[in-house]
């Protein structure tokens, strides 16, 4: 038996459930939500329900998107030359951050795992290819995640649109900006090598 009242001890479990929420996290946020205002809990509810009711996927992209195209693919200043091709929506907002790119995005939902059962049939491969033969794109840089199923996802696609006359390119990877080399593992190491450049 609980020591806390039963609704409460289920909202403590609830939040447990969400990734990175632990015991203390999760009563933590219980009893804040015990404590706010009733029309702050409303609001928070209408939001975490809207996410589920009003959301879905970019026709183009399949960027998350409250209407039929995300913002990027309906923005008319970026260019549709050069797509990013990532692995989750999640990803972009790194991207994003750099202010560096213009392009538009295309989100694959995941990457090649033969060991999880996932193949290139459970991406979404078929609309990035049907862009490309519709549209007058010109690169695809490949960022998927610097993972074995990423690299594996990278080298898959670029096989599959190289033949397609479009350039492909993958994003650098090696050592991070404000790191030491002392704790650089063999593959950081090892790609930091790969991807120098002439100075």
């Amino acid at each position: 038996m609980s020591d806390l009242a039963e609704p409460l001890a289920r909202l403590i479990q609830e939040f447990r459930r969400l990734p990175g929420i632990g015991q203390k996290s999760a009563q933590r946020l219980a009893f804040h939500i015990l404590r706010a205002k009733r029309e702050d809990v409303e609001r928070l509810s209408q939001a975490v329900l809207d996410v589920k009711d009003k959301l879905s996927l970019c026709v183009e992209c399949n960027n998350i998107a409250d209407a039929e195209l995300c913002n990027y693919c309906r923005d008319e200043s970026r260019d549709p030359k050069l797509i990013c091709v990532v692995e989750e929506p999640p990803n972009i907002l790194p991207v994003e951050m750099t202010r560096q790119f213009h392009g538009r995005y295309h989100v694959l939902h995941g990457a090649i795992s033969p060991l999880r059962g996932i193949g290139p049939e459970q991406l979404r491969i078929k609309n990035l290819l049907t862009r490309l033969q519709r549209g007058p794109v010109e690169e695809v840089i490949l960022a998927t995640n610097p993972t074995v199923e990423g690299e594996a996802t990278a080298v898959y696609l670029s096989r599959l649109l190289k033949p397609l006359g479009v350039r492909v390119t993958r994003i650098a990877m090696g050592i991070p900006v404000g790191s030491d080399l002392d704790f650089a593992d063999e593959v950081t190491m090892t790609k930091s090598l790969e991807n120098r450049r002439e100075l």
